[in-house]
């Protein structure tokens, strides 16, 4: 997908979660989409330490699950 490539997306988040994106998008004086997408940006290389239940076996005694 390129950088220019925009499509048409429903999200639903809970109405506090909204109200703080809508609060920091007008501080901000930017779009609701402008805020997701810095705040994707910004978390994606966390979100990628969190190991998915696939890389872990479950006969594996040393595995920890979060």
């Amino acid at each position: 997908m390129s950088a220019n490539d925009a499509r048409k997306q429903s999200l639903y988040f809970p109405e506090e979660m909204l109200g703080e994106i809508q609060s920091q998008a007008q501080r901000l004086d930017r779009s609701l989409s402008w805020v997701v997408q810095q705040a994707w940006k910004i978390a994606k290389q966390e979100l990628r330490k969190i190991p998915s239940p696939n890389d872990m076996l479950d006969d594996d005694p040393n595995a920890q699950r979060r």
